[in-house]
């Protein structure tokens, strides 16, 4: 599976410099067979970065480069800690919930501080570190490997986690967030997590300020039909806004 990840961040690499590639080079620049190869386009077409052309694939959209959790902490803060905010207020006291890794629903752990008779689990060091001393709150933290540039915790003993609970609501971090393609993360492992994050709970709702619609990021989480509620700033555009509301997904704004 890492392999495979390598390779196709490799291939999107490529996509992105030259604007297409041709499966006969990949095939023998990567050493694997052409099968394999196409499937890794047929992977990158369904996220929505690519096109696959006869013989290849062509870029369609070009991927935003990750940056670390720190830079993403100093951006748009004063919007992230209003959507935050607006989102503690959807916790019910007796709730059992997930908090998701990432800069924005670290403001949701925040402000739930004070919270009473609550259950979060979390893949995220920062947060579980928020929500440590927080009288209130039972904290569960997922097991697994931690990646450093998230600060998130992932991998096979961290999905085998879920697999024991059943939780009322998912406050799910994205670094994209497209009408067309869904929900959107640069890593695999953490798209994976979090596919089974959205299988484990009762209600989705994405929390994110609105610098993160259009984007694309390289791995699908999850389509918006599986969404019940996007929490944002009041930047959102005015087709995204009427976009969600066709979809049927809630959208909250927080002012």
């Amino acid at each position: 599976m890492r392999n495979t990840s390598q390779r196709r961040a490799s291939i999107l690499q490529m996509l992105t410099q030259q604007g297409s590639v041709q499966v006969t080079p990949l095939v023998e620049q990567f050493g694997v067979s052409a099968v394999t190869i196409r499937s890794d386009l047929t992977a990158l077409e369904n996220q929505g970065v690519a096109t696959r052309s006869h013989g290849g694939a062509i870029l369609t959209r070009t991927p935003v480069a990750e940056q670390s959790i720190h830079q993403k902490d100093a951006l748009n803060q004063q919007q992230k800690d209003r959507i935050g905010a607006l989102a503690a207020t959807l916790v019910q006291p007796g709730e059992n919930i997930i908090i998701d890794s990432g800069t924005t629903t670290i403001s949701l752990a925040r402000h739930l501080r004070e919270a009473q008779e609550v259950t979060v689990l979390t893949n995220g060091l920062n947060i579980a570190w928020e929500l440590a001393d927080a009288p209130g709150v039972d904290l569960i933290m997922t097991g697994g490997l931690l990646r450093k540039q998230s600060l998130s915790i992932q991998g096979a003993q961290a999905e085998a986690c879920l697999q024991a609970y059943s939780f009322d609501k998912l406050f799910l971090g994205v670094d994209g967030f497209d009408l067309q393609f869904g929900v959107t993360t640069h890593h695999e492992a953490e798209a994976s997590l979090n596919q089974k994050m959205v299988e484990r709970a009762k209600k989705v709702i994405v929390l994110t300020d609105a610098s993160k619609f259009g984007r694309v990021s390289l791995h699908r989480i999850v389509q918006l039909n599986r969404v019940h509620t996007v929490i944002t700033d009041a930047s959102i555009s005015p087709e995204y806004s009427q976009g969600l509301r066709e979809l049927g997904v809630e959208l909250l704004i927080a002012e």
